[in-house]
């Protein structure tokens, strides 16, 4: 069982983190369906951790769009978009931003952006 730590609820914080990962999903879900992503990490929250990966032809270069505009994930080749949820510090306001830039970067072809599709060393 988890326990307290430093007067922070661990089961409290896996709750939300379930709860954020799940939201994140069906968000994705509702928003995207027709942008090509699939979805790498578990579908069922049990099986998962507080991360939710995606996966998309173009992957890196929508990451390095959505850092240009504040939201961080990374990128694991060859098609991998990976996102952390820390229950401790987001919000689920959060999420909702995070999927309207998505979404944003998507519709407007942001990622198209040559500074956007020139690989890096580390993303």
């Amino acid at each position: 069982a988890l326990k307290a730590f430093d007067g922070v609820d661990m089961a409290q914080l896996r709750i939300k983190s379930r709860r954020l990962t799940e939201l994140f999903i069906r968000l994705v879900d509702r928003d995207l369906a027709h942008a090509g992503f699939g979805l790498a990490s578990p579908r069922d929250s049990s099986r998962r951790g507080s991360q939710v990966s995606l996966t998309h032809p173009e992957g890196y270069a929508i990451v390095q769009a959505l850092i240009a505009r504040g939201v961080i994930g990374d990128f694991r080749a060859p098609d991998i978009l990976r996102f952390g949820f820390a229950s401790l510090y987001l919000r689920y306001r959060d999420v909702h931003d995070a999927v309207r830039v998505l979404v944003e970067v998507m519709t407007s072809g942001a990622w198209q952006a040559p500074a956007f599709r020139a690989r890096k060393a580390v993303t």
